[in-house]
């Protein structure tokens, strides 16, 4: 029995039966680099799902990171944080919103944007007006409460009762939007930039500013779900300043810690005071290592380094379309979808076999590498990846 089919069993009698994992098990990485417990080595165009922005072992990250146990490994929210405190700042400065609420996880960043829109409304409207309405195709987490403002059937399963007072309403059809959002007890409307899990499907700069300019005139709160856009990945530090909009509330999550969990919600001036003490909380979140780490990230993603980020995605765009096999390619910066014409999942089990880590997202092969991956190992991945998808496309 090998090392992997080894690990393979004892991961299947002891750690619940929640993913379909794929016969590899990592034990370490540099970079972009992985190696597997066999010791082969893989270029990982996956970034554990678009989080560690810097990929594995950055030496600025793991020295933060590492200064931080010695320094003070945990402290409860009664009390001030500096780590914590010197993040806010960064990420207030770098938006222009006003505070931040820390938390673990993307979908602990889209509750806290949803308790944060009803509140509102509730605190200026009273009873009534907490109807949020979300896009078709979205998603915004595996909570009950999220999971209901996913805008995809097949979360909606299971797990009854859902959360009441979500709509769904088609991406970048501007009418039903607007109709939608004509009735009184809509309170918000919550929109990621681009449609991750849904397809890497960017909305349309036209549909979101319709959109934003309609609610904003009635009181509706916008609320931004960045937790796979944001902290660089699409080439700006939010993908929503690429729209040309002032969101009410974001949520952002993935990237922001560089691989340790980390969520925050950020308020601008007209709400960043409707959460008030007791009203919101949580144990771990702005946990001091985290927020140590996500210093490190933030920091570094200056308007020149965005500028690469956007180079290399340009650059995989440019490389893989109209290769064979290849239907199209969608996103911005490094948050990439390539529509093929054979079966992503052959697609990825392929590229792992030859050594290339990618994902998936509805019918679309996924790239989401680290942000500062070095431009050869880029190019070697994608022509791994091109040339599996031609191989596959020509049987």
């Amino acid at each position: 029995m090998s090392k992997t089919q080894d690990f393979e069993q004892q991961d299947k009698e002891y750690i619940a039966n929640t993913y379909g994992r794929f016969n590899v098990c990592f034990e370490k990485g540099k970079g972009s680099l992985l190696w597997d417990v066999e010791g082969k080595e893989y270029i990982d165009l996956g970034s554990g799902i678009g989080v560690t922005a810097f990929g594995v072992d950055d030496d600025e990250w793991s020295k933060a990171v590492i200064a931080q146990t010695h320094a003070l490994n945990h402290i409860s929210n009664l009390y001030y944080s500096v780590p914590q405190i010197k993040l806010a700042e960064m990420l207030c400065k770098r938006t222009g919103m006003k505070k931040v609420f820390f938390c673990n996880s993307g979908a602990e960043s889209n509750e806290c944007a949803i308790k944060a829109a009803r509140k509102y409304s509730h605190d200026k409207y009273g009873d009534g007006r907490n109807v949020i309405v979300t896009l078709v195709n979205s998603f915004h987490g595996r909570t009950v409460t999220t999971l209901s403002a996913t805008g995809q059937d097949v979360f909606h399963q299971h797990f009854f009762p859902f959360t009441e007072g979500f709509v769904h309403t088609p991406a970048n059809d501007i009418d039903a939007a607007l109709k939608v959002l004509a009735n009184p007890a809509v309170c918000a409307i919550m929109m990621e930039p681009i449609q991750g899990e849904g397809g890497v499907m960017p909305l349309d700069k036209e549909f979101v500013q319709a959109i934003t300019k309609y609610a904003h005139e009635h009181d509706q709160l916008v609320l931004i779900d960045e937790v796979q856009t944001g902290n660089g990945r699409t080439g700006s530090l939010y993908a929503y300043e690429q729209f040309g909009i002032e969101p009410d509330i974001v949520s952002t999550a993935k990237g922001l810690a560089g691989g340790l969990p980390m969520g925050a919600t950020l308020f601008n001036e007209k709400t960043q005071f409707v959460l008030t003490a007791g009203a919101h909380a949580t144990t771990f979140g702005g946990n001091p290592i985290c927020a140590a780490a996500g210093c490190t990230i933030i920091e570094r993603l200056t308007p020149e380094f965005l500028a690469t980020v956007k180079a290399k995605g340009d650059y995989v765009k440019h490389s893989l379309e109209g290769k064979p096999g290849v239907v199209g390619v969608s996103g911005m910066g490094l948050m990439i979808g390539i529509e093929t014409t054979v079966d992503p999942k052959d697609v990825i089990a392929k590229c792992l076999e030859k050594g290339v880590v990618c994902l998936s997202a509805k019918n679309k092969v996924r790239l989401l590498p680290a942000l500062n991956i070095p431009q050869e190992e880029l190019e070697k991945a994608i022509t791994i990846l091109a040339d599996v998808i031609g191989e596959l496309a020509s049987k």
